[in-house]
């Protein structure tokens, strides 16, 4: 890949002439400047003068930069951008493809073992690049961010780089089982096969951090060159260090062979061209159009500039713009280091950003508004603070629950209630903790939990939340629906069902329901394992099932490792608003 721009890391930022310019311009380009320091600085704040001294007195720029700004993560990305932004010093760079001398591209070859582990590979070649020092340690450090952000640790992407002019094409990459794979890592004397090296470098302080990623994989991924040669065993180890000296970049390499083994594509293309294009500029991808109108970018903004403007204003943001030949609408183009460009709007905010955001005027709003509370929320805020006045404390308990918590709920020996409960709660797929599995159908749990938690306190114990839990629901767009409901339970010695009786009367007077059938409020004896035999009532109210009371089943309380009798209270309060 070629791109048509160059420039000296020497120029940096000589067009400013004070910090505080630099300041202005990164807010300008939508970055905050964090902090102006150095290693000294930042030694001595932290450990004392003494183990500050003969550190490096150089000035460190602390830049934050947007979570899905990746291009610029380096120094190349971050000066192109503002060289760019501030048209003094280059154009918005073209980049194009570039074909090998003999015609010939490289090939990487996927083979459909990979599937059952990372299923795709994306590869290019950085041709005639020529790298100094300076260069090569930041090619390094930008592949070492990008996998510790986009890659997500190499969970999702690995990167490997490769000296082409060491190896030859066409390139295989496949999966096979670890004891087959075999070949002499950088600094060991022998040959290992993959499942020794798992238990080699499990001391290792750098890759022992990756070894879970494929450890109990049946088979591992594996790049082999034409001559059958180990490449990478991604996402473990890959040349830059390990592999050994065979196809280790260096500061003489020319050509640059570069490949990501992913388990997303997307990302995987996305990790390639940031390595592309922020490195083509020192070699000797085609663009993505959109085409929108000024009067889009003028009415999201509110502002009233020309269509040549407004070009003008992408083409600084690196998104190379005309005006195209009715002289309304403009052509932009989309480079491949910019992938946080996914719609018109993404473009209306560069527009807005180089515009500058202190530019544009105050206006008063045509439409006028008055801010309320949603219906729900009121409600529930009423509600919460008559149920304090009643004698009840409030308990905030967690959306995301452990998967047995949310079944004790019911009898265990009801299997029909159990897988009930299971098809109508949402299961997360990939949960971080054990804690946190499903998202919860009842606060009932919760509140049991809390008890559990405060048995020691003096009874009783009265405990009440109003919350959402979270149900399936195929007609809505995610599949799932959140409904407010309250809850409440009276711990003590006696089961308290005429407490929380008179709790659930008090709740339907502030409500303003009569007791009665129709549009009033009764409850009816109910079977429900959760409570015991003959203690429970169904809740009506407006001629429609709202909730349940009564006494809680002894095996209910006994998992949650209560010995007192517990009585409670579940509403839904949607309905009755």
């Amino acid at each position: 890949m070629h791109c048509s721009n160059r420039y000296s890391n020497v120029i940096l930022f000589s067009f400013l002439s004070a910090d505080e310019e630099f300041d202005e311009l990164c807010f300008e380009f939508g970055l905050e400047l964090d902090e102006i320091t150095s290693e000294k600085d930042i030694i001595r704040r932290e450990q004392g003068n003494t183990k500050a001294e003969g550190a490096s007195d150089v000035i460190l720029y602390k830049i934050d930069v947007p979570a899905n700004r990746y291009d610029l993560l380096c120094l190349e990305g971050l000066v192109r951008g503002l060289q760019v932004f501030k048209q003094s010093m280059m154009e918005a760079p073209c980049y194009r493809r570039v074909s090998p001398a003999n015609g010939e591209p490289q090939r990487l070859v996927i083979t459909e073992e990979t599937a059952a582990v990372r299923p795709h590979a994306v590869a290019a070649v950085l041709r005639n690049i020529t790298f100094t020092l300076e260069r090569y340690d930041s090619f390094i450090e930008l592949q070492e961010k990008l996998h510790q952000n986009v890659c997500r640790k190499r969970t999702l992407i690995a990167i490997g780089t490769h000296d082409l002019d060491t190896i030859s094409g066409p390139f295989t990459y496949t999966a096979k089982p670890p004891g087959d794979i075999r070949f002499k890592p950088l600094n060991q004397a022998k040959e290992y096969t993959a499942q020794e090296l798992m238990s080699l470098y499990k001391t290792d302080s750098h890759l022992r951090h990756y070894l879970h990623i494929i450890e109990d994989k049946p088979v591992y991924p594996v790049i082999y060159d034409s001559n059958n040669i180990v490449l990478s065993m991604p996402p473990i180890i890959n040349s830059v260090v390990f592999l050994g000296d065979h196809s280790k970049i260096s500061l003489n390499t020319k050509n640059v062979f570069i490949e990501c083994t992913a388990t997303d594509l997307t990302k995987a293309k996305i990790v390639l061209d940031m390595m592309v294009t922020m490195f083509c500029e020192y070699c000797e991808e085609p663009f993505t159009k959109e085409t929108l109108s000024a009067d889009f970018i003028n009415c999201k903004v509110g502002i009233s500039e020309s269509t040549e403007h407004i070009a003008q204003l992408l083409t600084k943001m690196c998104l190379h713009s005309e005006v195209t030949s009715d002289g309304k609408q403009i052509e932009v183009e989309i480079p491949p280091a910019r992938s946080d460009v996914n719609h018109a709007c993404d473009i209306m905010e560069d527009a807005a950003m180089a515009y500058g955001f202190n530019n544009i005027p105050r206006t008063t709003p045509r439409t006028y508004t008055v801010a309320s509370q949603l219906p729900l929320n009121k409600l529930s805020e009423l509600l919460r603070q008559d149920l304090a006045a009643a004698g009840f404390t409030e308990a905030l308990t967690f959306t995301l629950v452990l998967t047995p918590h949310s079944l004790y709920l019911l009898d265990p020996n009801n299997k029909h209630a159990h897988t009930f409960s299971c098809t109508r709660a949402c299961h997360i797929s990939n949960p971080k903790t054990a804690e946190f599995q499903v998202a919860r159908t009842t606060l009932l749990s919760g509140l049991l939990k809390t008890v559990a938690a405060n048995r020691k306190t003096p009874l009783p114990l009265r405990l009440f939340e109003i919350s959402d839990v979270v149900l399936k629901d195929e007609t809505k767009d995610v599949g799932a629906r959140n409904n407010r409901r309250l809850c409440a339970v009276y711990y003590n010695k006696s089961p308290g069902f005429e407490v929380i009786h008179g709790l659930m009367d008090r709740v339907m007077q502030l409500l303003e329901i009569k007791p009665g059938q129709g549009n009033g409020y009764h409850i009816q004896a109910a079977d429900d394992s959760t409570f015991f035999p003959g203690r429970c009532a169904e809740i009506f109210a407006c001629g429609k099932s709202i909730g349940r009371l009564g006494v809680l089943h002894p095996s209910v309380i006994n998992h949650f490792e209560l010995t007192m009798p517990c009585s409670a209270l579940d509403i839904d309060i949607e309905p009755i608003l």
